[in-house]
């Protein structure tokens, strides 16, 4: 009987694949950084409005930002959508070679899909539950500024998903699979230096300059790196220059750091580190050095009663048959990649069994295959701002294969693939089992008991303080 439902799931995401596709190809379009994705964002929440569910607009005081929501009464179920994309990456879509498209920004990190699909996922849970008479509550989270922006963070620290029993998500990639994963808690932070401007020929000796104190300081950095701990990251982008005249001394510099690590406690103490360096890099150029806290998230907390369930689903979820355009396609992109990324995608890919490999050696540089489950206890290198709803709310994501193998993150390849036929398949299979997934915890109370008993256990161990200060407020990349 229950698998007789859950076809309806299926049937439903079949029914409406075409709307499905044209919301992700809308959002593809219109590639929109951390807080500013006000078309992708109104675009969705429209179409939540149109299929049935109540839209609530700007929460934790975000303009991007909404919750939609269906149903009533517990079980409540959330569904995490993303939309934002990524500065530099324009490109024109289903091509094998780099060709930008114009625009500044593009989606290489498939957020255009990641929304999509957990709509996708929402809209027929809803529609499960209308048709099965059953109760419970859907919710689906518009989630701006996952990439630098810490967007979930900021709407957990306001309280947004305090009513939420269970949270589930995804992430485009090139494999189907569960990510069992934690992820690296991080912070990021300005660092701007003052200084006195002068003639740089005439009178050196009268100005003072704030470049230099950022290249001290990034210097400094750099000899720290050898005495932190090596799961440890510090990356930073010099933000302002101070101008473009070199024969002036710069009044003015600024540079941006994230600073990463396994845990909060370890990036705080990194981050203290980090603050003398750029206080000794102003005292000497004898520069005034001020700092503006601009985001953070936790590390994740993955929740294995909830993965298993996940992972049976997504076993269950349909992986529909390889074209050969989609093959040879995917084959141009593999060649397209270097001899490091290559051998580097397979020492990584270990965890995610031998079918990669024996795809590879057949030519076929595409995931039709789900790989086995298994939970893994180091972080991964990445991180992300789902990190902080798992520790407010019990949490599992799975990876849909929507580009081909070894593609790279943030990268032009990740980009022109997220129009595809494969991509578009990946994102459906996405959504089916997250949507079956849900549904299955509305008819089934003691794995539902499950999930909640092992996330209340790790939280009576554990307590949460959000890392992003009270008085810290979301902030458009400057």
């Amino acid at each position: 009987m229950i698998s007789q439902k859950t076809d309806q799931i299926k049937k439903y995401l079949t029914k409406n694949r075409e709307n499905f596709i044209k919301i992700s190809d809308f959002i593809y379009e219109h590639p929109e950084l951390r807080f500013i994705e006000y078309e992708s964002a109104e675009y969705l929440a429209k179409a939540c409005e149109n299929a049935g569910f109540t839209v609530e607009r700007g929460v934790a005081n975000i303009k991007t930002s909404f919750v939609a929501t269906y149903g009533h009464g517990s079980p409540v179920i959330g569904f995490l959508g993303e939309y934002d994309a990524l500065s530099g990456l324009g490109q024109v879509a289903n091509k094998t070679v780099q060709k930008p498209d114009g625009k500044a920004n593009g989606h290489g990190c498939g957020h255009n899909l990641l929304g999509t699909a957990s709509f996708a996922a929402a809209c027929a849970t809803k529609d499960f539950l209308m048709k099965n008479n059953l109760s419970g509550t859907v919710k689906f989270f518009g989630c701006p500024a996952e990439e630098g922006g810490s967007g979930k963070t900021f709407m957990v620290r306001e309280g947004v998903f305090d009513d939420v029993d269970i949270a589930l998500t995804w992430h485009p990639g090139d494999t189907n699979s569960i990510i069992s994963m934690s992820s690296l808690a991080n912070y990021q932070v300005y660092f701007k230096f003052e200084g006195v401007s002068s003639h740089a020929a005439a009178s050196p000796h009268l100005g003072r300059s704030a470049l230099d104190a950022v290249e001290l300081m990034n210097t400094g950095v750099n000899y720290l790196r050898e005495h932190i701990i090596p799961e440890a990251r510090i990356h930073y982008a010099v933000t302002n220059t101070g101008g473009f005249s070199p024969n002036v001394v710069q009044a003015e510099a600024e540079v941006l750091y994230l600073i990463r690590a396994p845990e909060i406690k370890q990036v705080d103490e990194i981050y203290e580190r980090v603050i003398k360096i750029a206080e000794g890099a102003a005292l000497m150029t004898e520069t005034e050095m001020t700092m503006k806290f601009d985001k953070a998230c936790s590390n994740y907390i993955p929740n294995r009663s909830l993965e298993k369930i996940l992972y049976n689903k997504l076993l269950d979820s349909t992986i529909e048959q390889l074209t050969e355009e989609e093959i040879q396609f995917a084959k141009k992109l593999w060649e397209s990649l270097t001899s490091h990324e290559k051998k580097s995608f397979l020492n990584s890919s270990k965890n995610f069994g031998d079918s990669i490999y024996e795809n590879i050696s057949k030519g076929r540089y595409l995931a039709d295959f789900v790989s086995p489950y298994e939970p893994i206890e180091r972080p991964m290198a990445g991180s992300t701002d789902v990190a902080d709803v798992s520790w407010v709310v019990p949490t599992a994501q799975l990876s849909a294969a929507t580009c081909a193998l070894g593609t790279p993150g943030h990268s032009w390849q990740m980009t022109t693939q997220g129009k595809s036929s494969f991509a578009h398949k990946g994102m459906l299979r996405a959504a089916e089992a997250m949507a079956k997934t849900a549904t299955h915890l509305f008819q089934n109370e003691n794995d539902f008991k499950k999930v909640r008993d092992e996330f209340i256990s790790f939280r009576d161990e554990n307590s949460y303080t959000c890392p992003i200060p009270d008085d810290v407020q979301p902030t458009i990349l400057e």
